[in-house]
């Protein structure tokens, strides 16, 4: 199997020069190195919400739903306790994801369910050409505001660490050997696990240059130290021109969410199991 054994008959449509075609490509690797360890693609469901970011379960040969606009979480974490055993790996857009669906976002941390979130933040809405988002950076120019934004850029990085999210990590698509590898620990990761990816749009936002001049790769970092990781986290807030970090910032192991369900299952099999005995002892 090769990553090319992945794709659809769906035309991709994307601007040339889309961030998302590096997200793609190392998507695509990614599942194949996993189908050759072992981890069968039967099993794997991909979620996207609505946006440019959307359009990749087209592009990807596998199991996957459509949720509405900030719905990619709700949907992913149904599936999730529907059937434990799946991989869900869920897509979305930082106005979609960091916006509208925030408060999923938040929640789906809280409880440390077991997926895998990967955010094409863009820092703008390409589909609806050019508004600001959650991740705009203060006096953003867009179609919604001309004049620029008043208001500063949120941290979603965050508010994961502080909501409970047990992995946490940034990427850029100018860096597609270093974005695999975060995938595949976030994929491989047990609980929530969220990739926030400096996706840039060349034609409403394009932060090519920018990035790559302020971007680097965590060195001598320890992700199991929480204060390390906020500390690091913090060091860039999306609206600063600091240095800013790529790799894990933090990383723990704690119970998931739907483990608790089977927990509960087994009570009621074995309250089950008491009352059928004592009914026929009735008898």
């Amino acid at each position: 199997m090769s990553s090319k054994d992945l794709g659809t008959y769906a035309k991709n449509t994307w601007c040339l020069g889309c961030g998302n075609f590096a997200i793609l490509s190392a998507i695509k690797t990614v599942l194949k190195e996993l189908s050759q360890e072992g981890l069968g693609l039967e099993n794997v469901v991909l979620v996207s919400g609505i946006g440019c970011h959307a359009k990749i379960v087209d592009y990807i040969d596998t199991n996957s739903f459509y949720s509405i606009h900030g719905r990619v979480l709700p949907v992913a974490e149904a599936i999730k306790i529907a059937n434990p055993k799946l991989k869900v790996i869920g897509f979305a857009g930082d106005g979609d994801c960091y916006g509208e669906g925030l408060e999923h976002l938040i929640f789906a941390a809280k409880r440390n369910i077991d997926l895998t979130i990967i955010v094409h933040n863009n820092r703008v809405y390409g589909l609806t050409v050019g508004q600001y988002t959650p991740t705009s950076p203060l006096g953003f120019k867009g179609r919604s505001t001309p004049y620029g934004t008043k208001e500063k850029a949120i941290n979603p990085l965050e508010i994961m660490l502080s909501s409970g999210a047990t992995f946490i990590s940034r990427g850029y698509t100018h860096g597609i050997e270093l974005l695999k590898q975060l995938f595949k620990q976030a994929i491989m990761h047990k609980g929530f696990a969220l990739v926030d990816v400096l996706q840039v749009c060349v034609t409403f936002f394009n932060l090519y240059e920018y990035y790559n001049k302020t971007v680097y790769e965590l060195k001598d970092h320890n992700p199991a130290d929480f204060n390390q990781a906020l500390a690091k986290i913090r060091e860039w807030d999306y609206n600063s021109q600091a240095p800013i970090a790529l790799g894990v910032f933090y990383k723990s192991e704690q119970d998931c969410f739907e483990d608790s369900f089977k927990v509960d299952s087994e009570k009621l099999l074995d309250r089950d199991l008491e009352i059928r005995r004592i009914l026929k002892d009735s008898f």
